[in-house]
């Protein structure tokens, strides 16, 4: 019998050794050094944020230059409640959804002005909504301390067991990651996910068949918003402290930069793109006057060479499982 396209042996080869690849890695992180370790934590924090935003730009085509913003809400919740400032000490996981429904609940906001806006003028809008939430923390002095930020967060327990070194919220991030997937992995192939493609693609053919943009939108916007306030909250518990310089217009640039680079909505691609835009500078340390200008060039002819990312989106997880088991 002849293998038909899909399950070539060749494709079946590379799908079993990427998806071993991507295991043989999370299962040594524990066996780096301490620093090693603390970058696949910032890896595993931007894998969370990307597949975050990647709900609303590689999924509905959407390009939301704000998402930042989103990840100060969830990461000042946790700072708020959580440190002497305000005298509030309530548990991490108590606090988690409260700042995954509180970020969910500041994305709806956002979506209701930009529903009417496409393209560029989405984009500006979307960029000056982070910067007002980056002046409001800069300046709220007496809620949010101002540029000075929150220090001497309490450390996060769970089950009785507190989380203090880079290993335990390797964990933490390695599971939240994987519930995120198995999330953002459902909505993709359920009739809302189907709604976003057709957004997506032609949002006035969307309207015409009967697909309420407008719920779309904010749905898409709500739950982009509610996974990057969860990132915001481990992130506040792995540092520590937060300021507003953790929240800048670069923050949310290289976010898309790691959806572009990896493959816009794909899943496999968001980890490929974060791995690329995180692991290369660290690499490139010792160049650090060379660093920049490396990283600009590469991301110029991966652009140029690969138009639609590292991971073609045809090469989601589902082809994947399909070719690793040949069906």
């Amino acid at each position: 019998m002849h293998a038909s396209p899909r399950t070539h042996p060749g494709t079946r080869w590379g799908g079993l050794l990427f998806l071993l690849a991507l295991i043989t890695l999370a299962s040594a992180v524990p066996f780096m050094p301490y620093g090693s370790i603390r970058v696949a934590d910032s890896i595993l924090i931007y894998i969370l944020l990307g597949l975050g935003l990647n709900i609303v730009v590689g999924y509905c085509g959407l390009l939301d230059l704000g998402f930042v913003a989103f990840y100060a809400v969830g990461a000042y919740t946790y700072g708020l409640l959580a440190s002497p400032h305000l005298g509030l000490h309530l548990p991490f996981l108590a606090i988690l959804p409260i700042g995954i429904m509180l970020s969910g609940f500041v994305g709806v906001l956002l979506g209701f002005p930009v529903l009417r806006l496409r393209g560029d003028y989405l984009a500006i809008v979307t960029l000056g909504f982070g910067e007002i939430i980056r002046i409001l923390i800069n300046n709220l002095d007496r809620l949010t301390n101002g540029p000075r930020g929150l220090s001497r967060l309490d450390r996060p327990s769970i089950g009785g067991e507190v989380l203090s070194t880079p290993l335990d919220f390797y964990w933490l991030l390695l599971v939240a990651v994987a519930v995120c997937m198995v999330i953002v992995y459902r909505l993709e192939g359920s009739l809302q996910g189907k709604a976003w493609f057709a957004l997506r693609e032609d949002q006035d053919a969307a309207s015409g068949v009967g697909i309420n943009t407008t719920r779309i939108k904010l749905t898409a916007f709500a739950v982009s918003a509610a996974i990057a306030g969860g990132a915001g909250v481990i992130f506040a518990t792995f540092q520590r402290f937060v300021s507003p310089e953790s929240f800048t217009l670069h923050e949310s640039i290289l976010i898309v930069l790691m959806i572009v680079i990896g493959g816009a909505g794909n899943i496999l691609g968001i980890i490929v793109g974060t791995l690329v835009m995180i692991l290369i500078p660290e690499i490139l340390r010792e160049y650090s006057e060379y660093r920049m200008l490396i990283m600009g060039l590469m991301m110029v002819v991966i652009i140029l060479v690969r138009p639609e990312g590292l991971v073609p989106r045809s090469f989601g997880p589902r082809q994947l499982f399909r070719v690793v088991l040949n069906k």
